[in-house]
Order: structure tokens, then sequence, then C-alpha cells
């Protein structure tokens, strides 16, 4: 009689739980990771090796399916989209919401890194103390920057601050958005894939951006001037769907958070940061382009031109309730260890 009750209490599927041995299969999961660049760009590889590697750690429990090309969603909502569950993975660029994200904000202050594979390591160890606060919408999983990237120029070359006023500029985050509008230019809202079709039809005078994705998106065609300057850097991020994580067990979270660290962000980083550096010589060779050198003297100008951008930043970090001068001497000294401080 009682093994006759408790098998028909095993049959029923309220009672199944508590019934299965407790080596239990682990639930599969196929995760949805978004990102807006072509599929073509580095950071698609990047992400195709990220995904392997949880493939093979979680046993095979975690596979990933990679949708390119803002597929899911535009560029400016991949973090609402990480957070709504429209994607269980994101990839962000925090500058697109200017105000959002005022403490990662400041990885893209003017004049502050050299490179982006220590800049990246150094920016996603810094910014773990403040993302579960910023972020708090998502599981944050790491932050990374590209190669130094400075002002591509349609029709007119800029050598000193002065020569911005009155032009329209596409910025490639906030920061430079604020830059541009001190210095008495127009700031174009664009999203990367959006940047040639602004230029090309005039709406745009000229853009900030890295060197490789000038050539990957086209916007060579269009631009002539070619500033070589490390100027500014962008910050990125991956985000995950809390609720996706929290479907989890145990040993697969494990598998995620190992894969949500400095190490990978680095691993994230360096293809990019290589295709991005490459891009100069590519654009030198183009023959149309006229790629140039500022005088120490210049360079001083904008650096000058950029001092004000600090004191913005920190008043708007400070607004979180941190110390902004000691997370930005904190972030310098991240940097210097990595050996990507701007000298």
């Amino acid at each position: 009689m009682k093994s006759r009750f408790a098998a028909s209490l095993c049959a029923a599927a309220v009672a199944a739980l508590l019934c299965a041995p407790s080596g239990a299969m682990a639930k599969d999961f196929n995760l949805k990771i978004s990102h807006w660049v072509p599929a073509s760009h580095p950071l698609q590889k990047a992400l195709e090796d990220w995904a392997a590697s949880v493939k093979k750690e979680s046993g095979g429990t975690i596979t990933s399916t990679i949708y390119p090309s803002q597929q899911l969603g535009k560029a400016f909502d991949h973090y609402d989209m990480a957070r709504d569950g429209i994607a269980d993975m994101t990839f962000i660029n925090p500058g697109y919401t200017p105000g959002r994200f005022p403490i990662i904000a400041a990885g893209e202050l003017p004049f502050l890194m050299s490179n982006a594979t220590g800049g990246s390591v150094a920016l996603d160890e810094w910014y773990r103390h403040y993302a579960a606060k910023e972020m708090k919408d998502v599981k944050f999983c790491l932050a990374f920057v590209h190669d130094p990237g400075s002002f591509h120029m349609v029709d007119k070359k800029v050598v000193v601050p002065a020569d911005i006023k009155g032009l329209k500029i596409r910025p490639a985050q906030g920061t430079i958005a604020e830059f541009v509008r001190l210095l008495g230019g127009t700031n174009v809202k664009a999203s990367a894939p959006e940047v040639r079709d602004v230029l090309a039809r005039h709406v745009a005078d000229g853009v900030t951006f890295p060197w490789g994705s000038v050539v990957l998106f086209g916007i060579d065609k269009v631009t002539k001037y070619d500033m070589e300057l490390p100027l500014y850097t962008t910050t990125f991020a991956l985000v995950f769907n809390k609720a996706k994580y929290n479907e989890m067990d145990a040993k697969q979270k494990k598998v995620i958070d190992d894969h949500c660290n400095s190490k990978w962000a680095r691993r994230i980083a360096t293809p990019w940061a290589k295709f991005e550096h490459a891009g100069i010589a590519k654009i030198k060779a183009e023959k149309s382009h006229v790629v140039y050198k500022l005088t120490p003297k210049q360079v001083a100008m904008w650096r000058k031109a950029a001092g004000p951008l600090t004191a913005k930043w920190e008043a708007q970090a400070k607004k979180t309730g941190i110390d902004p001068a000691k997370a930005l001497a904190a972030l310098k000294a991240d940097l210097k260890k990595e050996h990507a401080a701007y000298q």
C-alpha cells in the first residue's frame, strides 16, 4: 500500500522533483546574445569564443546564438533589452545614453588611456566596485574599451579646438558630445552603423571614431581628414539578464561568473584593439585621405580645452554618492599599473 502510494506520488507531476535523484540533469539554456556591429567586426569572433568556452565549461548545458547588426533591436536600446529579457546578454555603449551611467563615464574622458588592452583590464577591475550600483537592472558581466579614436572629417581639417566651432559632429559618446558643445559645435546623434549615411548626406561634418572601424563601416569613403591623436576611448560592457541568470543552477552560475571577469575583458578587447590600431596604416594608405599629427603646442591646447570635462564628470558622479576624486585617482592608478595611462 505504501509502495503504491509512493509510486503514485512519483508519477504525479507536482511531486516529480521530490522523487528526482540528487544528481538530476541541469536545465539546458540557449542564450540570445545581441550586439549591433557587423558580423565581420572582431567583437563577433570574440563573443563566439566566449560562447564556445561557456558551452565547454558547462558540459554543453549552456549554448548561445549570437545576433549581430541590430537584429534584435537598435544599438541605443541594448541595455534595456538585457533588462527586459529581449536578449539574454547584450553589448552596450553606456555613452549612447549620456547621464544614465555617470560613473563608468570616467573611462570616456579625453587624454586618459593610451591603449585598449591594458585599458580594458583597468576599467573592468575599477568598475566592478560600482557596477552593481549603477547597472542594478542587469547582471554586469565585464567592461572594456576600444583603441583610442580621434576626429575624422569630411571637408575641413581640424587642428586646434577653435576649429570645431560651428561644425556638426557625431560624437562617440556623451563626454565627447559635451566636449563638442564646449567648443561651439553641434552634436548629431547616430549609432555606429548610421554614421556613414549622416556624413554622406552632410547631416554631420565629421565624427569621432576608432580607426579600424572607420574602414569597417565604410566611413573612409566619405571622409578625408584624419587627426592622428589618441584623443579618447569609448567604454563598453556586456550585461546579462538577471532572470535568466537566476534560473541557472549553482554550477552554471559559476560558469557564467568565471566568464565575467577582467581576464575575459582582456580577451574580448585585445582582438578589437589590434584591429582598430591597424586601421591607422590602412587609412594612411588611402590616397584620398590626409592623416596628420599635431604639434606639442596644439596637443596642449586640446588638453587644456578638455580640462572642464573632468570637473563635469566629478559633479555628475558625486550625485551617485561616490567620492569622484578618489574614484578617478583609483582608475588612473589601475591604468598606470596596466601600462595604459596616457602620457
